[in-house]
C-alpha cells in the first residue's frame, strides 16, 4: 500500500509499505477513505518528538471502511464506516474504566521507555512514535486498529467524511479544551492559536455559556476564520500587545478562562522570552516553546482557569511559577479522553449543530502529503486544514 512515513527533520515520504495485517482477534483493518493533517503532526515533521524511526508511517486522524476483523471482535463488522480515535484504548484498564480513556494501562507497548520520561506512560497512540507504542498512522491506505470494538466509532448515517472526520481527534479536542477551562456563563475566554483546535476550542467556548471569546493568533486567514465561523473577537499579536488588548477588553481584571492551543512550537515577536527559546530549540538545548502559556499565566485573572489542549514535549523552563501561584490559577491538559466525546458530538452533527467541515481548506490526494506538510507548516496558501483522501 501507499503511506506517508518519516525519514528525519523535514523529510517526510509517500512509499510503498507492507499492508497492515490483523494482529490480534481484537484487530480489525480499514480501508481508509479520509485522514486530516494535525497541528500536532508538524512537531514530528520538525524534529522535535523524540523516539521517532526512519519509515514510521504518520497520521492520527483517520476515517474509512472495515475490511477485515479479528475473530474476538463483536461489536465492528465488515463493511462498516468508522472514524478511528487517536488514542488506543483497551476498556478495561483502571483508567479506561474511569473515563480516562488517554491514560489507557495497556495499549503502549513502550510505556517504560514513556515512563522514564513522564513518569507514567499515557496510551499508545496513532503516528505519533515509539515513545507513544511505534503504531503506524492512518495518512496511509489502510490502517490496523487495536480494540476495534473499543475504538471504532460506527458511522449509520450518511453524513459525507468531511462532516465527521474530525471526531477523530480535533472537535473532541477543542470540546475538551473548552471544558476542562471551567467556563461559566459570561465569561471572557481568551484562545491562543486559531488552527484547526483553536476554532473548535472557540466554537466549543460558546457551547458551555461563554459571553464573549477572544482568539490571538498572527496568520490572518485563521484569524478571519475565528471571526467568520467563531464570531470571536480577535488579537493579531504582530500589531499589538496581547497583555495591554486583554486587559483593555476585561477592564482590567484579565479574562477568565485561557485556552492554550498552540503547544511546543509557540511564536513571539520580540519578546526576550520567545527569542531565548528559538535560540535554544535551534541549538537542540529545549524541545518546547513555552512562550503562549507564559503569557496565558501572565493574562489571566486571579483565580482563573488555564486550559492546555496543545501538545508539549519535554522540559519547557521559564515557567512564571510565581504568578501562576500567586494568582490562584488552575491548570488542566492532557491527551483527549475521546471516547467521552466521539458520541456526543456526533449526535450534535447530526442534528445540525455543527457542520465540523469549516474548518477546511485544503482536499488532497494522499500523493500530495509532502507538499501539503510544508504548506501547512510554513502557512502558505491559506492552509489552516488539509484532508488526504487516499
Amino acid at each position: 500500500m501507499k503511506a506517508l512515513t518519516w525519514h528525519g527533520h523535514g523529510d517526510v515520504r509517500v512509499e510503498n509499505v507492507p499492508d497492515p495485517i490483523i494482529q490480534n482477534p481484537g484487530d480489525v483493518v480499514i480501508r481508509v477513505t479520509a485522514s486530516g493533517i494535525c497541528g500536532s503532526d508538524l512537531h514530528l515533521l520538525d524534529g522535535y518528538m523524540p523516539t521517532m524511526k526512519s519509515g514510521d508511517i504518520l497520521g492520527h486522524e483517520p476515517m474509512g471502511i472495515v475490511v477485515e476483523i479479528g475473530s474476538a471482535v463483536k461489536r465492528v463488522k465488515k463493511g462498516d464506516r468508522v472514524v478511528v480515535p487517536f488514542t488506543i484504548s483497551c476498556g478495561e484498564c483502571f483508567f479506561c474504566k474511569k473515563g480516562l480513556w488517554a491514560a489507557c494501562d495497556t495499549t503502549n507497548p513502550n510505556a517504560a521507555e514513556a515512563a522514564k520520561m513522564m513518569g507514567h506512560s499515557p496510551a499508545g497512540l496513532f503516528g505519533y512514535s515509539h515513545l507513544t507504542g511505534g503504531y503506524p498512522g492512518g495518512q496511509a491506505e489502510y490502517l490496523r486498529v487495536p480494540h476495534a470494538d473499543v475504538g471504532c466509532l460506527v458511522i449509520e448515517s450518511s453524513l459525507p467524511d468531511e462532516k465527521v472526520l474530525f471526531l477523530s481527534d480535533i472537535f473532541p479536542t477543542g470540546y475538551m479544551a473548552a471544558e476542562n477551562a471551567d467556563i461559566e456563563a459570561g465569561d471572557t475566554v481568551a484562545v491562543w492559536g486559531c488552527g484547526p483546535v483553536g476554532q473548535f476550542a472557540i466554537r466549543s467556548a460558546w457551547m458551555f455559556g461563554a459571553g464573549r471569546v477572544v482568539a490571538i493568533d498572527c496568520v490572518p486567514e485563521r484569524l478571519a476564520m475565528a471571526r467568520e465561523f467563531g464570531a470571536a473577537e480577535t488579537i493579531d499579536f504582530t500589531k499589538m500587545d496581547v497583555y495591554d488588548r486583554l486587559q483593555e477588553l476585561t477592564s482590567g481584571r484579565g479574562p477568565d478562562r485561557c485556552i492554550d492551543a498552540v503547544g511546543a512550537e509557540a511564536h513571539g515577536t520580540g519578546s526576550l522570552d520567545a527569542i531565548i527559546d528559538k535560540a535554544k530549540a535551534a541549538v537542540h538545548l529545549t524541545t518546547d516553546r513555552a512562550h503562549v502559556l507564559r503569557q496565558a499565566i501572565h493574562c489571566c485573572r486571579k483565580a482563573g482557569t488555564i486550559s492546555v489542549p496543545g501538545v508539549y514535549i519535554g522540559f519547557p523552563d521559564k515557567i512564571p511559577m510565581g504568578a501562576f501561584m500567586n494568582k490562584g490559577l488552575t491548570m488542566k491538559s492532557g491527551q483527549t479522553h475521546m471516547h467521552r466525546y466521539m458520541g456526543k458530538l456526533l449526535a450534535m452533527i447530526e442534528a445540525g449543530k455543527i457542520d465540523p467541515s469549516f474548518v477546511i481548506t485544503h482536499r488532497l490526494p494522499l500523493s500530495a502529503a509532502p507538499e501539503a506538510y510544508a504548506s501547512f507548516r510554513d502557512k502558505k496558501d491559506g492552509c489552516i486544514k488539509v484532508v488526504l483522501q487516499p
